[in-house]
């Protein structure tokens, strides 16, 4: 899951990465509305978390820019009222989900997961081919009832497979799906993760190489 956390508190933007990282999601920073938009139009988040009292372009403002885009992005809006009115105020802006502040990371990371589930088509909570099991909340995997020792980003590989339900997932997809910003293109980082988690994930094999199409389940 590809996330972008807009918070001008410096401090708050890099905790909050942290955990969700922790968590396998890949994380994106910027500290200012329009800085927002310009990595949103060049990046398809599945989750946009929006502190809502930014400096210079307002959250209001930017919660509304990407809400009229075609691709629509779920946004989980941050602030420090938490209000019924304010709530109100800002779902109807466009956001997803309101979280007032201050909030348990606990709960922060099951809402981005919550609202990340809203977009279509609809995925189960949990998922299953053959005898692998995937439970991206309880961040557990097991193949035949047997627990997977995963890395994050082996998990967050294998729940982007699943995911795509037999569609061929290109390396540049996953790149952008499960690793940041900071990832280098030039890399052999993919191939070396799903080499990993092939190994893990033992006989028989269940990611296949497509020739010139990536991978897939």
């Amino acid at each position: 899951m590809r996330v972008l956390v807009v918070e001008d508190h410096a401090e708050l933007a890099d905790s909050v990465a942290r955990v969700l990282r922790r968590e396998g999601m890949a994380v994106d920073v910027v500290h200012d509305g329009s800085g927002a938009l310009e990595r949103a139009s060049v990046v398809e988040y599945d989750v946009v978390v929006l502190d809502r009292d930014l400096p210079g372009l307002h959250g209001d403002a930017v919660c509304g820019a990407l809400a009229a885009e075609p691709v629509r992005t779920r946004v989980l809006m941050l602030t420090a009222s938490g209000t019924v009115a304010e709530r109100v105020e800002g779902l109807s802006l466009g956001a997803d989900d309101y979280l007032p502040k201050p909030f348990a990371y606990a709960e922060l990371v099951a809402r981005i997961r919550a609202v990340a589930r809203r977009a279509l088509p609809a995925l189960p909570p949990v998922l299953v081919h053959g005898d692998l099991r995937l439970d991206p909340a309880r961040r557990t995997a097991t193949r035949a009832g047997n627990a997977l020792a995963l890395t994050p980003k082996e998990f967050a590989v294998l729940e982007h497979l699943l995911a795509a339900q037999g569609r061929a997932v290109s390396s540049e997809e996953l790149l952008e799906r499960v690793w940041d910003e900071a990832a280098d293109p030039f890399t052999t980082t993919v191939k070396a993760t799903v080499n990993r988690l092939r190994s893990k994930l033992g006989p028989p094999p269940v990611v296949e190489t497509v020739p010139r199409g990536g991978y897939r389940i």
